[in-house]
């Protein structure tokens, strides 16, 4: 069981580090100016998304599920579990923003401000700082 926590731990660490950094390009994209910046942005934003944030995001999510199941009893009635699990879909969801604003931002179609993305960039910030505290302390409600 420790082992796949570690690679629970892992993975979750590189699809936060991967949701840290796509919004950051979308900051830079935003404000570019000639198409090679532009486009070198759109093959960056594409192999982050790709190769490492939604792979990290399947293998945090897999393995989160097994370990769950390892203690099932305890899990399905600690609610400070189930906030978890919530602050996890609203970071799936941001994940599938990212995609949408990749596909906005490459169709030049992108209404939003580098300054929009700059705040966008934090609610992983965010979700993250939740999650290790709920995770850590276990509070009882």
């Amino acid at each position: 069981m420790l082992w796949i926590k570690a690679f629970h731990i892992i993975a979750m660490v590189c699809w936060f580090a991967a949701l840290f950094y796509l919004p950051r390009l979308f900051v830079y994209h935003s404000m570019s100016d000639d198409r090679i910046s532009r486009e070198r942005f759109q093959v960056m934003e594409r192999k982050l998304y790709r190769g490492i944030a939604t792979p990290s995001m399947l293998v945090t999510i897999a393995l989160g599920i097994w370990l769950a199941t390892f203690n099932w009893d305890y899990y399905q009635t600690a609610t400070w579990f189930w906030l978890k699990i919530g602050l996890v879909v609203a970071l799936v969801g941001y994940h599938h923003m990212c995609a949408r604003y990749m596909r906005l931002l490459r169709e030049e179609s992108s209404n939003h401000s580098h300054v929009f993305f700059r705040w966008f960039n934090e609610a992983p910030v965010l979700i993250l700082v939740a999650v290790i505290l709920l995770v850590e302390l276990q509070p009882q409600f």
